[in-house]
């Protein structure tokens, strides 16, 4: 009885891909780890974060922080997130909510976070890490009736009401000014739409610049976040904003437009009308301007902030958009 050959063809242009493709997967895993082991053993601060934490383990965190709040089984949504990509080595891919529930009720049996999280390496790393992404997410604020609360003090980037679509865009290709990687998130809709502050804080820049158009870009208080808004609208792209002024979260700060890629200010040279935001992470004040910036895949926060919107008023006098429901921060500065 003869054997049967393998068909070549099969060999070249099937096993051996696939092959290519797990060595690459292993590879790129394997360097993810090894970067994060080292921006967790670094003796200064953290240089790298892989933000891949998905919507509905987003959601989870959030509604446990909140639900929790106040108990002796509390814990925080950066805490939950950090044990979470402790658990499953920061990959979301296939999230289910068993480790979380499996979290939680250890929570409520009376177990505190620092006894369950004692055995994972990464945890402290992961926890900084989180803790600079949604950190001023959750907690204390006033609303605009004065009435105190605890709870979600980001909103959406786009008002109530306007229509926007979005892809994951993170780390595509851009080639105007040089080839660089997209660092920021694109929200596709209509001119005019007020754009709104995702997290309260101050003022950091503002104006013109060539590849952003007229943007500006907002510092938290605790000064880890810093949340970039560009491609605002030609001859209006402004409420009343300047540089330093405190800005609450949910408050109308700007008008999607489509200025930018230009040296000449005041010029539309977009082709689409979008709004690119972006947040950067900030653990050393070196990181700010410096050649390690930390910017992070805005995808699934930007679902997650679909929570929260700020619904805005016209007032045909001004000219301007102003939102009913936006809030002050406990942490704001007198």
């Amino acid at each position: 009885m003869k054997k049967r050959k393998f068909p070549l063809q099969i060999v070249f242009f099937v096993i051996i891909p696939m092959m290519l493709v797990i060595i690459d997967v292993i590879y790129q895993r394997y360097s993810a780890f090894t970067q994060m082991a080292q921006a967790a053993s670094s003796d200064t601060y953290i240089k790298w974060v892989d933000f891949n934490v998905s919507t509905q383990a987003l959601k989870d965190a959030y509604k446990y922080d909140v639900d929790s709040y106040g108990t002796d089984a509390h814990a925080s949504m950066s805490e939950i997130l950090a044990y979470l990509c402790s658990k499953n080595g920061n990959n979301f891919d296939s999230y289910n909510t068993s480790s979380f529930t499996a979290l939680t009720d250890r929570l409520r049996a009376g177990e505190t976070m620092s006894e369950i999280s004692a055995g994972l390496k990464l945890y402290s790393y992961y926890y900084e890490s989180m803790e600079a992404v949604v950190g001023g997410f959750v907690g204390e604020y006033e609303t605009v009736s004065g009435e105190k609360k605890y709870g979600l003090k980001v909103f959406s980037p786009i008002a109530e009401g306007y229509y926007y679509n979005h892809y994951d865009d993170f780390g595509a290709s851009r080639s105007f000014g040089f080839k660089r990687e997209h660092l920021g998130h694109d929200l596709m809709g209509s001119v005019g739409t007020p754009v709104i502050a995702v997290e309260s804080g101050y003022v950091e820049a503002i104006g013109w610049n060539p590849y952003g158009g007229w943007r500006i870009g907002i510092r938290s208080f605790d000064g880890k976040r810093y949340y970039y808004y560009a491609h605002l609208r030609k001859n209006h792209p402004y409420t009343d904003m300047h540089e330093g002024k405190i800005v609450n979260a949910g408050e109308v700060i700007g008008y999607l437009g489509m200025t930018g890629y230009s040296t000449k200010e005041n010029t539309n040279n977009i082709s689409t009308p979008h709004l690119h935001y972006g947040l950067q992470l900030i653990f050393d004040k070196s990181q700010k301007d410096g050649n390690n910036q930390i910017w992070i895949d805005m995808y699934a926060l930007t679902d997650f902030l679909r929570l929260q919107k700020a619904s805005v008023v016209k007032d045909s006098e001004a000219n301007e958009y102003y939102s009913t429901n936006s809030i002050v921060d406990s942490n704001a500065p007198d």
